[in-house]
């Protein structure tokens, strides 16, 4: 069987600026596939060319055997594609916005009713059909931005960042939607930058970052490969370098220490991979009063995808973040600085 979808070499310029590097991952049928990763790291752009709406410079993509860039039309009709962006006819009500999304499908017409009303059940959406997508909530918006893309049927679903903005509650609704899509067959492909959506959702997963896949695997196999237990340790608020430096030097002699990193983006905290133990935080706590460091804040954790961030790009995915959003908005980045 052909895998639900397969990216090798993909690489996208705009000008001077290249969003996808080389991008390669193969997605297996009736999968939850994520890619994770900031903003700005070739997330989007990848499903763009995956979904036939941009033209990659170089690479092959295919959707269950077919290609994207040979046979456009054909792998489209196996796509539904929800953006970022939730774009709704605010005039229209639920159940015409369908009627619509059917017509520009080309559904049956002797199906189209009976199409509308399964989706409109399926999100619950039954109870709204027939108002305004004007008056809806985030969540209803994007309930039914969902319904329009499996409307007719796709084989793969592909969704980017599915639950940006939605509340706690909406988002579960989303994520329960998602689960059983995939155990009714229908393959998923989403991005993401939000860690525990990933976690949560993801059969696999492939962190993206600056237009590489950096890392790929299980959620499990990605958290074993960085090894031990993660310390988060702040010797002050805001830590000079000298000091974060000294403990990192002391730290590192400590026999449970496997690795100590200085994350400057934290106010000069320490990230430390230490040998599963119960008193690896007395033991650290110890250590640097003895040679008169204090201890603003330590915590001791299992790995988590962050940590797998981390170790391949020595910044936190939040810390990404904000380096993409304060290169788009200089204020930012001036704000950032005085803090």
């Amino acid at each position: 069987m052909a895998p639900a979808v397969l990216i090798q070499n993909l690489r996208k310029h705009y000008g001077q600026v290249e969003a996808v590097q080389d991008v390669s991952l193969q997605v297996e049928p009736g999968q939850i596939f994520g890619l994770l990763g900031p903003n700005g790291a070739g997330k989007t752009t990848t499903l763009r060319c995956l979904c036939t709406l941009t033209q990659p410079d170089s690479g092959k993509l295919e959707v269950a055997g077919v290609s994207v860039l040979k046979n456009p039309k054909a792998a489209r009709q196996l796509l539904g594609y929800v953006a970022q962006e939730v774009a709704l006819d605010k005039v229209l009500t639920g159940r015409e916005l369908l009627q619509l999304q059917a017509a520009l499908y080309h559904l049956p017409l002797g199906t189209i009713k009976e199409r509308i009303q399964a989706m409109l059940a399926l999100l619950d959406l039954e109870a709204y059909a027939d108002q305004k997508t004007g008056t809806y909530s985030g969540g209803l918006r994007k309930r039914l931005d969902l319904a329009a893309g499996l409307l007719h049927q796709p084989q793969i679903l592909v969704l980017d960042e599915p639950t940006v903005g939605l509340d706690i509650e909406s988002r579960k609704v989303i994520w329960d939607f998602l689960r059983q899509l995939r155990d009714s067959g229908t393959t998923v492909l989403l991005t993401s930058h939000y860690l525990e959506e990933i976690d949560a959702l993801a059969d696999r997963v492939a962190i993206v970052d600056r237009g590489k896949v950096i890392a790929e695997g299980t959620p499990s196999q990605l958290k074993d490969q960085v090894g031990g237990d993660r310390v988060t340790l702040r010797i002050r608020e805001f830590a000079p370098w000298e000091e974060a430096e000294k403990a990192k030097l002391l730290l590192q002699a400590l026999p449970f220490v496997e690795d100590v990193l200085i994350n400057t983006a934290q106010g000069n905290s320490l990230n430390l991979v230490v040998a599963s133990q119960s008193e690896a935080l007395a033991t650290i706590q110890q250590a640097l009063k003895e040679v008169g460091l204090p201890t603003f804040g330590i915590a001791q954790a299992r790995p988590s995808l962050d940590d797998v961030y981390l170790a391949a790009t020595g910044q936190t995915l939040m810390d990404a973040e904000v380096a993409a959003f304060s290169k788009r908005d200089p204020k930012a980045e001036r704000k950032q600085n005085m803090r």
